[in-house]
């Protein structure tokens, strides 16, 4: 019998390693915590392609949406840590959300980062029949109209409401704010004429510009969109200093093994330096992060930035989720 089990514990020894360097031999799940049409929903089908193409194993791309992204980031964390669960999350889902919600995990202890993909400025965007043909004449609409005019956002949290916030504040005005489940929703809020405004992203606004769905007023960047360069900055546009980018990145359970981890950042390396993936990225505006920032420990040490940086603005702003 002991001779039985000993055999068995070797056999099983044997397996171990042989398992993990057989890694993926099936199909990984990327969770995306908002819905589908928005941004990270757009980014995170481009990253499963190009990552499923380096590891010669498909990628199911999961929506989990929800409070502010909050219910798909909490799907990855509990998690089993074995590499077959991915988070594509965001500065809304895996910063600005620990300064709004109560949650019952550790955004930045109880997920291991992958690595980051990109990041990009809004565009601010109003439906396409308001009476105004600039910023400037946006904003004097907003003012004139301060019981009436809606502004649209991703949910609770999300970069176009902590953003939407500070545009209120910039401008001197209220706007009254309405959720979404996200982007997508949102957009197809502000194409049918339900909400007047919305900060909104290139990859998902510049189609219904070129439509004429949308007005788009202004970038919140210091520079103009290589991708739609007609588009002044907020500098030009008269709203000086209003600036407002946010990123990607990828995440997987806390435990998940070094080499696993170390596999799933090579995979996106390389989705990121294929050249398909990269130019439909750079078509949609995305600044990706260079090769050095890429790495594991480059996503730890900035999330951990962005937290200090951005929750004492969303605590002072009072952006809570009740």
């Amino acid at each position: 019998m002991k001779q039985w089990l000993l055999a068995a514990g070797l056999a099983l020894a044997l397996i171990g390693p042989a398992s993990a360097d057989n890694y993926p031999s099936r199909p990984i799940t990327l969770v995306v915590p908002l819905s589908v049409g928005g941004s990270t929903d757009v980014i995170g089908r481009l990253i499963a392609q190009g990552m499923s193409k380096q590891l010669h194993q498909t990628i199911v791309v999961e929506n989990t949406s929800g409070a502010g992204g909050t219910i798909g980031v909490g799907r990855v964390v509990h998690a089993t840590p074995d590499g077959y669960t991915m988070l594509i999350g965001q500065w809304g889902t895996n910063v600005a959300t620990g300064a709004i919600y109560h949650l019952n995990f550790d955004l930045l202890k109880d997920l291991q980062p992958i690595g980051l993909i990109a990041t990009q400025p809004f565009l601010i965007v109003a439906r396409g029949n308001i009476p105004a043909n600039n910023l400037k004449e946006l904003i004097a609409w907003i003012k004139a109209n301060p019981k009436t005019a809606t502004e649209g956002n991703s949910g609770i949290g999300s970069p176009s409401h902590v953003s939407g916030i500070l545009f209120q504040k910039a401008i001197n005005s209220p706007i009254q704010m309405i959720p979404y489940r996200g982007a997508g929703e949102s957009t197809q809020a502000i194409v049918s004429g339900q909400i007047d405004v919305l900060l909104n992203t290139p990859a998902v606004s510049m189609a219904q510009l070129k439509a004429k769905q949308v007005k788009v007023f202004a970038v919140t960047a210091p520079k103009r969109l290589a991708t739609a360069p007609d588009i002044p900055t907020t500098d030009e546009a008269g709203l000086p200093g209003f600036y407002f980018t946010f990123w990607h990145a990828l995440w997987v359970p806390k435990d998940t093994p070094k080499d696993v981890v170390a596999r799933l950042n090579g995979a996106l390396r390389g989705a990121l330096a294929d050249p398909e993936i990269k130019n439909r990225l750079t078509a949609l505006a995305q600044d990706i992060f260079p090769p050095e920032e890429q790495a594991p420990e480059a996503l730890a040490k900035f999330q951990n930035s962005e937290i200090q940086k951005w929750w004492p603005v969303i605590k002072e702003a009072g952006i809570t989720a009740h």
